[in-house]
């Protein structure tokens, strides 16, 4: 896994890419491509690497070939869709452009398709619009667990009624674990959603974490925000005896 970052084009919102690819010369020639523009990029050489990160780490959209070792993007696609309900922005790149091809490439779950050979430029504006039209379905979103509320096109969180007023990072962490719900979300992730590849000094994490807790669960009795010792946090209505440390202010 290869993973850079360089400052961006004024004016243009970097992007956090997975590459599933195993032909080398094509993640280099995708690398310096999108690198130049201030994009991050992760690779996998193989299905079951790609699928790993996609469904373990944080990224804008992902770039999967179709025919790979171990295991293929159609198959990548209906796992990443179907068992883990990941809604990550995908396009598929593949020499196959025989329309059943393409059928069968949106069935599994592509948001677009690109045969090869192509333009890089056209690839980049492809991504662009794949992450355009996410991000107006996010708008008007209601995540909702317990009578904790958040609404994605407001950012007015609530919890039975009242309303939590939040700094901009723990509303962004609050996103994040309310997203993942009841599944844990590791340090690692929280981290990458609040500064990308160059978290700050000291343990601001759990300082903001600290901050979310009170918010959230200092003022009612069932606690939401749980600890994971060793490995991070989750958000979830649990009962006492499923929930170990809960409200536990403990790092981890």
């Amino acid at each position: 896994m290869r993973t850079l970052c360089l400052p961006g084009r004024p004016g243009t919102p970097l992007m956090r890419l997975l590459v599933i690819e195993d032909n080398r010369n094509m993640v280099a020639n995708l690398f310096d491509y999108f690198e130049a523009r201030g994009h991050t990029l992760d690779a996998a050489p193989d299905g079951v690497t790609g699928l790993h990160l996609a469904t373990t780490q944080h990224y804008d959209a992902l770039i999967l070939d179709w025919m790979m070792p171990r295991m293929d993007g159609p198959e990548v696609l209906r796992r990443l869709r179907e068992q883990h309900q990941s809604e990550l922005p995908v396009i598929m790149l593949t020499a196959r452009d025989e329309l059943p091809d393409k059928i069968a490439g949106f069935r599994a779950g592509a948001d677009d398709y690109l045969t090869k050979p192509f333009a890089l430029p056209e690839l980049e504006v492809r991504i662009e619009a794949l992450l355009a039209r996410a991000h107006g379905r996010r708008r008007g979103k209601l995540l909702q667990v317990a009578d904790l509320r958040l609404d994605l096109a407001t950012l007015e969180a609530t919890r039975a009624g009242q309303v939590l007023h939040l700094y901009p990072a723990c509303r962004k962490l609050l996103e994040v674990l309310m997203q993942a719900s009841p599944a844990a979300v590791t340090r690692q992730r929280l981290e990458q959603s609040l500064w990308g590849d160059d978290p700050p000094d000291g343990d601001m994490l759990r300082s903001h974490i600290y901050e979310l807790r009170r918010s959230v669960d200092g003022p009612f009795a069932q606690k939401l925000i749980h600890t994971l010792p060793r490995l991070g946090y989750r958000l979830a209505q649990l009962d006492a005896a499923d929930a170990p440390g809960a409200g536990d202010c403990s790092d981890v």
